[in-house]
């Protein structure tokens, strides 16, 4: 009797619309980012951009962290290894997405950031000791193949006018991925949302002041819609899309939620479409779909 309530209540748990309703806001708020993120570059650098708001964010997490009782206080033996993965997860992420978009369209973008779940499994073997699988093996083969389709689709010399920007994107999800398998090897042990804090202030914290001192943005330049950029990617985007994707960590199993993340290149290449007109065609369609498949695998692997 007892295992059958607790079979009950992981599926309930596993179904929990709470759950899975934060997630689809954490997606949809991270996949809009891409084509929002695009439009502030033809008002605002992006080093500047991406830091500074990052580092808002960061501050309201904190406060966030704070109000809900969760300690903030970072162990010392922890702080060199908290430093290189917000260092690579967040930073590495923030300037290279930033600068890639200079190149690339926001749906390319996104769908050669979401190939991150396929360079974890890939660089898991190396630093883990997590032999690449043959189903590994094939998902990488798998994405591989859709980002090859993005990058020739339109010719020879396109790819190459392009590639700053591809070498970019993919050094973002590398970044990302090589912090993420550094995480499982050297455990950070904090509160989720004081841990989110620390590695975006952390990680945003040297791009902002790069950012600051290189580009030198003008305020000035900033339009109306420019302001609301801002103001969308440092509350939605660094706020409540962290909030609530460790809200649906906490009522949904970690597979679930990594698989409801394919959302996001979905919803940025669809809405790059719609909000920059960018084009929609049979090469995206066809790189999405082999990337996305790739990650699949990869996740359930």
């Amino acid at each position: 009797m007892p295992s059958s309530t607790n079979a009950r209540r992981a599926a309930a748990a596993r179904l929990s619309p709470l759950g899975l309703t934060l997630l689809a806001v954490t997606s949809l708020g991270w996949g809009l980012n891409f084509p929002i993120m695009k439009h502030l570059l033809s008002e605002w650098p992006p080093l500047s951009a991406r830091g500074l708001c990052g580092i808002v964010g960061a501050a309201a997490l904190a406060l966030y962290a704070l109000a809900r009782q969760q300690n903030l206080g970072v162990p010392r033996p922890m702080w060199m290894r908290l430093l290189l993965v917000s260092m690579l997860t967040i930073g590495g992420w923030v300037a290279f997405m930033g600068l890639a978009l200079l190149w690339l369209s926001a749906s390319e973008a996104a769908v050669l950031g979401i190939s991150i779940p396929v360079w974890v499994a890939f660089l898991a073997w190396p630093i883990l000791g997590e032999r690449l699988s043959p189903v590994r093996a094939v998902a990488l083969t798998v994405s591989l193949a859709g980002i090859a389709v993005l990058v020739g689709g339109n010719g020879f010399e396109a790819s190459v006018e392009k590639l700053p920007g591809i070498a970019c994107a993919l050094a973002g999800a590398l970044c990302v991925a090589l912090g993420t398998v550094l995480t499982k090897h050297f455990p950070l042990s904090m509160p989720p949302l004081s841990l989110a804090a620390w590695q975006i202030g952390l990680g945003c914290l040297p791009i902002a002041a790069v950012g600051l001192a290189v580009e030198q943005p003008q305020m000035a330049a900033l339009s109306s819609i420019g302001w609301a950029s801002l103001a969308y990617m440092t509350v939605i985007q660094f706020c409540l899309c962290y909030v609530c994707w460790f809200a649906a960590l906490e009522r949904l199993p970690a597979a679930t939620a990594s698989i409801g993340t394919l959302l996001v290149p979905v919803i940025g290449v669809l809405a790059a479409a719609a909000m920059l007109n960018e084009p929609l065609g049979l090469r995206e369609l066809v790189a999405l779909a082999f990337t996305l498949g790739g990650v699949a695998m990869a996740l359930r692997s």
